[in-house]
C-alpha cells in the first residue's frame, strides 16, 4: 500500500546513489527503474519497504509502499533517515564552491550521505570489510546473512545480535572468516546482545566519545568507527583520512606522484569543516565513477 510520496529539489545524486547502493549484493536495487527495497525492521515487525524514485518538474518524488497497516509515520521517517533526504545539499555545495574543492564539487555535484540500514548490521559489516578487498569481503557478509538471516520477499535481513551470539567462533569459521574476524563478530554481538554495548544510547553521544567507546571492543579499530559514525548515523563531519580511496582520490584530484600524507591532507581539508562527510562522499564519487 501506498504510504507516503516525499518530493525533493532534484538537487540530489540520486543515479549515484543507487548506484553505489547496488555495489553490495545484499541490497535490492533495480537502476533502470529507480526502484530500491529496504528491510525494515522494529521489535514488532519486519517488513520489506519499496522506494521508487521518479523525476519530474525539478523534484526527485521518492513514492514509499510497505504491505503494512501500522507504523506509517515510522516507515516513512525511517526512508527519510536512510536516504537523509531531509539535508540541505545546496548549502553544502555553496560552502565548497570556497574552497579548494570547488572543481570536484562542480563536477559531482550534490553527493549525499547515505546510510546503511541499521545500526547493528552497519557495524558487524564493517567489521567484516575491514582490511579485506571488496570482493571478498562482500562474499563473506553474504555467506554470513544468508546462513544466519532471514529472506522476506527476496530481501535479505541481518541476523539479530541475539541470533549471533548463541553461535560458536567454529561457526564462522565454515564460512571462510578468519579466527579472529569469527571473535569480533560474535563477541561483539554479544556484547550487545547483554546490554554491555547499546548502540541506540552510543548514538547520541559525541563522535569523539562514541569511538573512544568502540575502540575498546576488539576488532574495532578507528576506521571502524569512523565507518559507523558515517554510514550508520550519518555523521556530517568525518574525514577517515587512512582510508585507500580517499588517499586515491585526493593524489588524483591534487594530480601528485604518490598518495599524500596525513599532514598534507590534514592541511589541505582545513577548510572543509563543518562538512568532512560530504567532502569524503564526493572524493569517493570521484574514483568510483570514473
Amino acid at each position: 500500500m501506498l504510504l507516503e510520496k516525499i518530493r525533493i529539489k532534484d538537487h540530489y545524486a540520486i543515479d549515484y546513489v543507487l548506484m553505489r547502493m547496488s555495489f553490495d549484493p545484499l541490497n535490492m536495487v533495480n537502476l533502470e527503474e529507480r526502484v530500491v527495497k529496504l528491510p525494515y525492521r522494529n521489535e514488532k515487525i519486519n517488513k520489506v519497504v519499496t522506494v521508487q524514485i521518479s523525476k519530474e518538474d525539478g523534484e526527485l518524488i521518492f513514492t514509499i509502499e510497505a504491505d503494512v497497516e501500522e507504523d506509517k509515520e515510522q516507515i516513512v521517517a525511517f526512508v527519510q533517515d536512510i536516504f537523509q533526504l531531509q539535508e540541505d545539499l545546496e548549502k553544502v555545495q555553496l560552502h565548497f564552491a570556497q574552497t579548494n574543492l570547488t572543481t570536484l564539487f562542480k563536477q559531482y555535484p550534490f553527493t549525499p550521505v547515505v546510510k546503511e540500514v541499521g545500526l547493528y548490521p552497519c557495524l558487524i559489516k564493517t567489521i567484516i570489510h575491514q582490511q579485506l578487498n571488496l570482493t571478498f569481503s562482500h562474499i563473506l557478509t553474504e555467506r554470513f546473512v544468508h546462513t544466519y538471516g532471514k529472506q522476506i520477499d527476496g530481501v535479505w535481513f541481518y541476523p539479530t545480535p541475539e541470533d549471533v551470539a548463541v553461535l560458536s567462533y567454529e561457526d564462522l569459521r565454515a564460512l571462510q572468516f578468519s579466527s579472529r574476524k569469527a571473535e569480533y563478530i560474535i563477541d561483539t554481538s554479544r556484547a550487545i546482545a547483554e546490554g554491555e554495548l547499546d548502540l541506540n544510547q552510543l548514538k547520541e553521544e559525541s563522535d569523539e566519545a562514541i569511538i573512544r567507546e568502540l575502540i575498546t571492543y576488539r576488532g574495532i579499530g578507528k576506521w571502524t568507527a569512523q565507518n559507523w559514525l558515517l554510514f550508520g548515523l550519518g555523521r556530517k563531519n568525518l574525514f577517515p583520512m587512512a582510508d585507500i580511496g580517499i588517499q586515491n582520490a585526493l593524489k588524483k584530484y591534487l594530480q601528485l606522484e604518490k598518495k599524500p600524507t596525513i599532514e598534507q591532507m590534514v592541511t589541505f581539508s582545513k577548510d572543509w569543516e563543518p562538512y568532512l562527510t560530504y567532502a569524503t562522499m564526493t572524493l569517493w564519487r570521484s574514483i568510483e565513477t570514473s
